[in-house]
């Protein structure tokens, strides 16, 4: 599924396979997410890598065929592959394991076609096994909304028992609610409304706070504040008024990016040695990570399936913030 001029729809296009390049695999897709990002992928009007634009970061599927021999991996194996599509090798990042900030890193539907396909061709190092007990559909989404959620809470150090704001509940925040309350967290769901405090309490929060009734920070701080407040909505406005809802030493961080900006007090983080951070997202042996997590602890992405020729409707509903809670493509 394509946009192949700017503002098109997107719309089914033939393309003609070739054997993948040594270094390279083709995976037969069984399932792709539709992620935030992709609304600007598929609305750009001067792609980086020009017209037609297949978008698609949150695959899985099997191994088709291999380019060479490729340690470790055969046909028939099931792969997700993620945001993440693969790095330079050579750089100090790479070869410090901060592979995700490689400046060569690559992006499947930016910098190759991207996984909302019957095929899709990624190098081999963009793979990630996913697990027994996790299906495909399951499994798409972790490659981008899983992984960066899960390793935001996993690097955020913290013991069982302490309190976890997330907010945001959409496709990231549904899956963070439940990674945190898997992990032994107290968890206080932040969102725009009620309709979601249902929701929010099936997936695990302990508390649910509707951000339009409420100053969400003054009521985080009469809980008794936050050690982390995850915040995986795209909008920057209200986030400074959630810096109240942060205990001491709390730390805040940063998922959802809209390319807004925000206010810092600048005493209260001193005095109060708070962080404000942000965090991009991981690896594929992350990804392997969250997805055994999720596989282990029963976390799964609420789905809304649809078959590939309704790409464009996913974008739209998309768009129009009606996903519940993740849009999967199936060819």
């Amino acid at each position: 599924m394509a946009v192949t001029e700017p503002g098109a729809p997107l719309r089914p296009v033939e393309v003609a396979t070739t054997d993948p390049e040594p270094g390279w695999v083709r995976v037969r897709v069984a399932a792709s997410g539709v992620c935030g990002a992709d609304l600007g992928t598929v609305s750009a009007s001067e792609p980086a890598g020009g017209f037609p634009i297949t978008a698609g970061h949150e695959i899985a599927g099997v191994i088709d065929t291999t380019g060479a021999p490729a340690a470790g991996w055969r046909p028939g194996d099931r792969v997700a592959v993620g945001w993440f599509g693969g790095s330079c090798g050579h750089c100090h990042a790479c070869r410090t394991g901060d592979q995700v900030h490689c400046r060569q890193r690559r992006i499947p539907g930016l910098s190759y076609p991207g996984g909302w396909a019957d095929m899709v061709t990624v190098p081999v190092e963009a793979l990630a096994r996913i697990p027994d007990g996790l299906s495909v559909a399951d499994a798409a989404p972790m490659g981008c909304a899983g992984v960066t959620t899960f390793t935001a809470l996993r690097e955020a150090g913290l013991p069982p028992g302490s309190r976890v704001a997330v907010y945001g509940l959409g496709g990231l925040g549904h899956l963070a609610v439940q990674f945190a309350a898997r992990m032994g967290h107290e968890v206080v769901a932040i969102a725009r409304g009620t309709d979601r405090a249902h929701d929010a309490t099936e997936l695990g929060a302990r508390h649910y706070i509707d951000a339009t009734a409420h100053d969400a920070g003054r009521t985080l701080a009469e809980l008794g504040g936050a050690d982390l407040i995850l915040c995986t909505a795209p909008a920057s406005d209200p986030i400074s008024a959630l810096l109240d809802g942060l205990r001491l030493r709390g730390r805040l961080t940063l998922i959802g990016v809209d390319g807004g900006a925000i206010r810092v007090p600048v005493a209260q983080l001193v005095m109060k040695t708070q962080v404000v951070t942000g965090h991009l997202t991981g690896t594929p042996a992350d990804v392997e990570d969250a997805m055994r997590f999720a596989a282990a602890n029963d976390i799964r992405p609420r789905l809304e399936r649809l078959p590939l020729e309704q790409a464009d409707l996913a974008v739209r509903r998309l768009r129009e913030g009606r996903a519940r809670y993740r849009f999967v493509l199936e060819p």
